[in-house]
């Protein structure tokens, strides 16, 4: 019996959706191996030291206090390139820009010394000690990702491509977030970019850390009562102790969940998509007598994805259609995008949200919106290097002020989100 009319479209139309899916995992694969030899990264080839190097040298001032250096020089590529991989911020990883020069170690200005290497599969990042006891955090600007890889050959394969796609992320965003944060009344630390040259002050970490471009930034741990941005607070702890604390009481207090609340809507519109538990701090505030709930407002930190641009390129923008979290800054913004930004920190969120009502969602982003003005804007994103300042401000502003309109449907849709989610929370994400 022969098929109906019906039937046989609907075989076509199979047909055709299995052959352009065939097609597309052809030309991925294609792509794939193509960008692997134009990196250098085939079988046998070695992988660059672990801490991104600037490919070329820094041009130092007579005195030797500034350098002229530009963060990634190895992301800039041609048109083909950034249509297949992305634009991204190539442009900016690629423009020297002067930075001061940081020495460590005793005799130097603060007296900073080297005492404990970290951080995660991207940043390296290094604690500092000054002479009358505060720290301070280096992290690299560059990053490298492919540590997240599996060794061998899918590290061989796709290395290259992964250390590629760091040029996704804004190299001088932590400038601009400070700023923004500080008009959103939210506490911050205040990065510097700094670049460490050949340093014997850096000791036993010379070979891994010399010779790279840093923000160098507060380590917003213990007693703080010194640094305004921080709030003058006689503590700071990690989220790991938070949960811990409100896991003694019956739910943390409205004024703790409602600056929560602000710091979360601000990572929204600032499209920063890392705010795991470890991204932030807690200030804690003792409150009035017979008061048993201390107050704790959110630090974040670590603001590396903020304004992450990934979906300008063909097999990028494929990565971020698959991958919930890699939401790039657009000027529109959708529950979907939401819900992607919002997911590395869910369980923050269940912790600290759900007793709110969409009233307060909607004060919030009412208030946000006020406070982010034009003029605030402006004079955060003339916070970076000067020789980007001007990209920046064409690059963000319109951005930011399309997002920042969208405010309270976004808050509206966080609402909704955060109610649905059933989801259980895997205890290894409070790992500090």
């Amino acid at each position: 019996m022969r098929p109906s009319l019906l039937t046989s479209l609907l075989i076509r139309l199979g047909r055709g959706l299995a052959a352009g899916l065939l097609l597309a995992l052809l030309a991925l694969a294609l792509g794939l191996l193509l960008s692997a030899a134009a990196t250098g990264v085939g079988p046998g080839a070695s992988l660059p030291p672990p801490l991104a190097r600037t490919s070329a040298g820094p041009r130092w001032v007579p005195d030797s206090a500034t350098v002229q250096v530009a963060a990634g020089p190895q992301y800039a590529a041609g048109w083909g390139w950034q249509l297949l991989w992305g634009r991204h911020h190539r442009r900016l990883w690629a423009t020297p820009v002067t930075a001061r020069v940081l020495r460590l170690g005793p005799g130097t200005p603060g007296g900073l010394r080297p005492v404990q290497a970290g951080g995660s599969y991207q940043s390296r990042t290094l604690r500092l000690r000054a002479d009358d006891g505060r720290e301070f955090v280096l992290r690299s600007v560059d990053k490298d990702a492919r540590a997240a890889l599996p060794a061998g050959w899918p590290r061989r394969l796709l290395g290259g491509l992964m250390r590629d796609q760091t040029s996704a992320g804004h190299p001088y965003a932590a400038y601009p977030a400070a700023r923004l944060a500080e008009a959103a009344g939210v506490l911050h630390t205040n990065p510097q970019l700094v670049f460490v040259g050949d340093e014997a002050g850096l000791g036993q970490f010379r070979a891994r850390y010399a010779n790279a471009l840093y923000l160098l930034e507060e380590r917003p741990d213990g007693d703080q009562r010194h640094a305004p941005s921080l709030g003058f607070a006689p503590r700071v702890i990690s989220s790991s102790h938070l949960r811990a604390r409100l896991g003694q009481q019956p739910a943390p207090s409205p004024a703790t969940a409602r600056a929560f609340l602000r710091a979360r809507l601000l990572d929204l519109w600032l499209g920063d998509w890392s705010r795991r538990p470890d991204q932030w701090r807690w200030a804690v505030f003792p409150t009035a007598q017979g008061n048993t709930r201390p107050e704790y407002r959110p630090i974040p930190r670590d603001r590396d994805q903020a304004f992450f641009q990934l979906g300008d390129g063909l097999y990028p923008g494929l990565i971020s259609l698959c991958v919930a979290k890699y939401q790039s800054l657009t000027p529109a913004l959708t529950p979907r995008r939401v819900a992607g930004l919002r997911r590395s920190a869910r369980a923050l969120d269940l912790l600290l949200l759900r007793g709110l009502a969409r009233a307060d969602f909607q004060a919030e982003a009412d208030s946000l919106r006020r406070r982010l003005t034009d003029e605030a804007l402006a004079q955060a994103l003339q916070a970076g290097p000067p020789e980007v300042r001007a990209q920046m401000s064409a690059d963000l502003t319109p951005v930011l002020r399309a997002r920042r309109a969208q405010l309270p449907a976004v808050a509206g849709w966080f609402f909704e989100q955060l109610q649905a989610d059933k989801e259980p929370v895997p205890e290894a994400v409070w790992r500090d």
